[in-house]
């Protein structure tokens, strides 16, 4: 339909190392969770999105295939010093 290029496909998320946890949150749905790994981060990313959209109306926001885009932050401290 004309209305899908305007529709968004890309959902953000920023994950962040905390001192045990991984967590991530989305920029774009009121979505946070938590993993102690990254691959279970992301398993608990996809799940996580899943039931937000589940019984959700959003189709005139969102396009009905979508992707995730992980931003992974590295604290300034553990950058390489030159």
């Amino acid at each position: 339909m004309w209305y899908d290029i305007y529709m968004k496909k890309i959902i953000q998320f920023n994950v962040e190392k905390g001192e045990k946890y991984y967590v991530a949150h989305s920029a774009d749905i009121p979505v946070v969770t938590q993993a102690l790994t990254l691959d279970e981060l992301t398993t608990n990313i996809k799940e996580a999105t899943e039931l937000y959209f589940e019984g959700e109306e959003t189709s005139t926001t969102f396009a009905p295939v979508r992707s995730l885009l992980l931003n992974f932050e590295i604290p300034e401290n553990n950058y390489a010093k030159a």
